[in-house]
């Protein structure tokens, strides 16, 4: 199954809105995957199939092995779905 981690500063407030915004795309999809929601240091040792969070934190993350997707607007699910549908 493959993992999506959205990460924000706190991993609390947004990421955790995101999070559930992804699940919902997701089952729309008819996809499966596992969905959790962290803060950026602990995002940096995670092993993900997917990271998604705004371009400003995420890009932190960007080592050449991480698949990272940086939103433009964490709260816009036509831009999230499109996220997922390209990168999952």
């Amino acid at each position: 199954m493959k993992k999506v981690l959205v990460v924000c500063g706190n991993g609390l407030g947004s990421s955790m809105i995101v999070e559930m915004n992804v699940k919902a795309a997701l089952k729309d999809m008819g996809k499966d995957a596992e969905v959790s929601h962290t803060d950026l240091t602990t995002a940096k040792t995670e092993q993900a199939d997917l990271f998604l969070g705004s371009e400003d934190i995420v890009e932190s993350l960007e080592d050449g092995n991480k698949n990272v997707v940086k939103l433009k607007n964490l709260m816009d699910k036509n831009e999230l779905r499109e996220a997922l549908e390209n990168n999952l």
